[in-house]
């Protein structure tokens, strides 16, 4: 756990937006024994959740605060968190921008950006899951500015919540989420509706579920996300662009069979290796230079450990095999 009295061994915790995201968190933490408060703009979602009143209410002792709430709301609240004095987190599916809202809105706060990998088409409270996050990646920002204690006790919550936790920053994030997130909602959506076709939806089978699963997300979720993240996701979509164009040339090749198997291959190497198998954990010292590059090899933190004589905080580490 983080060497820090302000939190103990059991921080009590207040979720602010309880859709598919905030409300598996808030099941989860309930189930491992948190003090745990949350509030909802949804009347009905507040009464079926036991939630407060007011974010006020919701945060009033907190000592981490979480806000679920979709990119177009999160000003909105963060607005009404003006005497919070715990650390804020978010898990927004972007990073870069919700940072500069915190900046912005609650310039003295201590904010630590955050987003779990364990999202489906599903949403709101109703599709709640305690077990959402069991071994899924959530990414926690340490960017310049953040404190490795506030980072630690974080980690130390969803580590033990059952996920991976990944340290990047912002920038990393956006980046590489553009890519194995966000551009495959694009793709899902444009063969769904390529295919909006009685005879076509009648033959659908196993290549179009899959291909397609992300596009059952609700339309104004997919905007937030993808239109937060548009500089970096305009680059990937046009990455993928010029990779389908190649692939339309070598459709008109003489022989299109034997074109087009090197050009699929290279996907093929790629999906075949995913997901990395995992190395041995080790014991590393919690410093913000060794987590970044631990996130930057694969890698992601299991643990918060104790703290180590002569060594600081330290944490339990694992890497892909070969790193």
């Amino acid at each position: 756990m983080a060497d820090d009295q302000r939190f103990g061994h059991r921080p009590k915790i207040s979720v602010l937006g309880l859709g598919l995201i905030g409300g598996s968190l808030l099941l989860r933490l309930r189930e491992l024994g948190y003090e745990v408060s949350a509030y909802d703009i949804d009347a009905r979602t507040r009464e079926a959740a036991g939630a407060a009143g007011s974010v006020a209410e919701a945060v009033d002792g907190a000592a981490i605060a979480v806000v679920a709430v979709p990119l177009p709301a999160m000003e909105e609240v963060l607005a009404r968190l003006g005497h919070f004095d715990g650390v804020l987190t978010d898990v927004t599916s972007v990073k870069r921008r919700p940072a500069e809202l915190v900046a912005k809105v609650l310039p003295e706060v201590r904010y630590v950006g955050g987003h779990p990998m364990s999202g489906t088409e599903r949403s709101g409270f109703a599709a709640a899951d305690p077990g959402l996050f069991t071994g899924r990646a959530w990414v926690l920002c340490l960017d310049e500015g953040t404190k490795i204690d506030d980072w630690l006790a974080l980690a130390d919550v969803y580590t033990g919540l059952g996920a991976r936790v990944v340290p990047a920053t912002a920038a990393e994030h956006d980046e590489v989420v553009a890519a194995i997130s966000h551009l495959p909602h694009l793709v899902a959506n444009g063969i769904a509706v390529g295919a909006d076709a009685p005879l076509a939806l009648g033959l659908a089978a196993g290549s179009f579920r899959d291909g397609t699963r992300v596009a059952a997300t609700r339309a104004e979720l997919t905007a937030a996300m993808c239109g937060g993240n548009s500089e970096a996701l305009a680059a990937r979509l046009d990455a993928l662009i010029a990779e389908l164009s190649e692939a339309r040339r070598l459709l008109d090749a003489p022989d299109p069979i034997a074109a087009l198997t090197p050009w699929l291959a290279r996907g093929q190497r790629v999906r075949a290796d995913w997901p990395p198998a995992a190395g041995d954990e080790r014991t590393e010292a919690a410093t913000a230079e060794g987590l970044l590059a631990l996130g930057r090899e694969g890698g992601w933190v299991t643990a918060v450990l104790s703290t180590v004589a002569d060594n600081g905080q330290s944490v339990s580490t694992v890497r892909p095999v070969g790193r």
